[in-house]
């Protein structure tokens, strides 16, 4: 069910309860102009406000289940990665710019790659090449990528990261080239408005690193998976990937004993590049 067909569902539920819609937009705590756009089509809401609606016009739970799953559903859109290719992978970077330019704070949760922004031209060459780009193609994305990374020095951002110790150690790019990366993650963590926590190996965990997410201003949630980039928006689906990463942020060094640890693992690779 899309945002025009659950729009007009809910039209033919409250003229079929004989409510007016200014009262129902009063009990749902939203107002006239919000319900008009959402019954009309123009406007997706969230469960939360179809939730409140139904209430308001009183429907059963059976059909408030089914329709707040409708809209749960409708607000979790699944993008495959061999659509963003055919369409150009360089308009993403476009896009995520776009986001990041309008939000306030982000949270980034990396178990597997050192994180976009965060990335060297070298290592973003090594990842996106596995997409099998065309030359042109991986000059344009990797020119969009750091662009994107202007938004590290916006004073006005908050930009919190975590990241997982084997991120680190992950052998992305040779042994010298690696270690030019984490010295650029040390560099970053330094920024006034960025924080950047690292989760050792050594701290017993009691969650599961499943795959990475971006939390923007607690609105939004952008999910990559294998075949597919997933944005959630529900606000209660959003606070669940908050509170995962509000987890990993509790048991995750930051500041001096990050950077101590990041530094120890660039010294190894700069050894194993001189012994080579």
């Amino acid at each position: 069910m899309n945002k025009s067909q659950l729009g007009a569902a809910l039209r033919a539920l409250r003229n079929a309860s004989g409510r007016e819609a200014k009262a129902v937009a009063r009990s749902a705590l939203m107002s006239p102009s919000k319900l008009s756009k959402i019954e009309n089509g123009s406007l997706l809401p969230s469960a939360i406000d179809v939730e409140r609606i139904l209430t308001a016009l009183g429907v059963s739970d059976e059909i408030k289940a089914e329709y707040t799953e409708a809209a749960r559903a409708a607000t979790t859109e699944a993008t495959a990665w061999r659509l963003l290719k055919r369409s150009g992978i360089h308009r993403g970077q476009q896009a995520a710019k776009a986001l990041e330019s309008q939000m306030t704070v982000l949270r980034l949760f990396q178990p597997a790659l050192v994180p976009g922004l965060l990335q060297t031209p070298e290592y973003i060459r090594a990842v996106l090449q596995r997409h099998h780009l065309s030359e042109d193609a991986l000059t344009r994305t990797i020119s969009g990528r750091l662009e994107r990374q202007a938004v590290l020095f916006d004073p006005t951002k908050t930009l919190r990261f975590i990241i997982t110790e084997p991120v680190l150690r992950w052998r992305i790019v040779p042994p010298q080239m690696m270690a030019a990366q984490l010295d650029r993650i040390i560099s970053i963590s330094r920024l006034a408005h960025v924080e950047l926590r690292v989760v050792p190996l050594t701290v017993q965990q009691s969650d599961f690193a499943n795959h990475a997410f971006v939390v923007r201003d607690d609105r939004m949630v952008t999910v990559e998976t294998v075949h597919a980039e997933i944005v959630v928006t529900d606000p209660r689906d959003v606070d669940l990937y908050v509170e995962k990463f509000e987890g990993f942020e509790r048991g995750a060094l930051s500041d001096d004993a990050m950077r101590s640890l990041v530094e120890s693992i660039r010294d190894e690779f700069l050894t194993e590049q001189e012994t080579c």
